[in-house]
């Protein structure tokens, strides 16, 4: 298991992503996000959730590796049910999610931030879809919560990824920082959020899910589809194997 947690005084949780050497998330560790952020509805003494990662990237998206190594098309069901899990339930965890994010957030990574509730980021962070490289699609749903729609779509096409300051600038991300004060700076956030009546904040975050104008849940699966069909297409396998086989750069 490449998740860790620890749980502060004040209340704040934090979940980190710890898998060498670029954080690809397996399906197991998937999951995983999701069970916490899910169990946290009967933790009454969590008042905020801090989701970050160790070492290089935030997450570089799922672990090609696994995928390919899975027979059939078990592997591409299995990963479109961890991610759906996942960001559905980042989206609906009962109390403000936090992504801090470091170096580069991509695909998955893309889907786990696109549903928290702020985003902290260090400078020289980048945040993309290198989904139509890989022979897949998702996540389009989270990118454009994070920038505009026809930038998100020129993203999409060209598999080309947006800065920090980029993202800082249409208001999606709250601060970017050194990164060595990206946590510090997170967990700050999370105390003062921590420091409000907790009832009061649950409700809030609640409220905050009930009037979004888009249901994420919906777009992502129709999304989902459209990857199962490549799949079936053999446009996955043909991509992930050039990945693997160095044929193109890996991230």
């Amino acid at each position: 298991m490449t998740i860790h947690t620890d749980t502060y005084d004040n209340g704040v949780l934090q979940v980190t992503m710890d898998n060498p050497p670029v954080n690809a998330l397996n399906i197991e560790d998937t999951f995983e996000i999701a069970s916490i952020c899910d169990s946290i509805r009967h933790k009454p003494e969590i008042s905020a959730l801090v989701l970050t990662a160790k070492g290089k990237g935030f997450c570089a998206g799922v672990d090609i590796k696994e995928l390919e190594n899975t027979d059939n098309h078990e592997g591409i069901l299995q990963v479109n049910e961890a991610c759906y899990q996942a960001f559905r339930a980042v989206n609906e965890c009962d109390v403000p999610v936090i992504a801090a994010v470091n170096d580069f957030c991509l695909g998955t990574g893309i889907g786990l931030v696109g549903c928290a509730d702020i985003i902290i980021a260090a400078s020289d962070s980048q945040f993309g879809l290198p989904e139509v490289d890989n022979g897949a699609l998702g996540a389009l749903t989270h990118l454009e919560r994070l920038v505009p729609r026809q930038r998100a779509r020129q993203m999409l096409y060209t598999c080309e990824t947006a800065g920090a300051a980029e993202l800082h600038g249409y208001g999606t991300i709250y601060k970017h920082v050194h990164l060595e004060e990206l946590l510090a700076t997170s967990l700050d956030l999370a105390d003062r959020i921590a420091s409000k009546q907790s009832l009061t904040i649950r409700a809030a975050k609640r409220s905050a899910i009930g009037i979004d104008t888009q249901d994420i849940r919906k777009s992502y699966r129709y999304e989902q589809g459209f990857t199962f069909q490549l799949n079936l297409a053999g446009e996955g396998q043909r991509a992930r194997k050039e990945f693997l086989e160095g044929k193109r750069a890996k991230e």
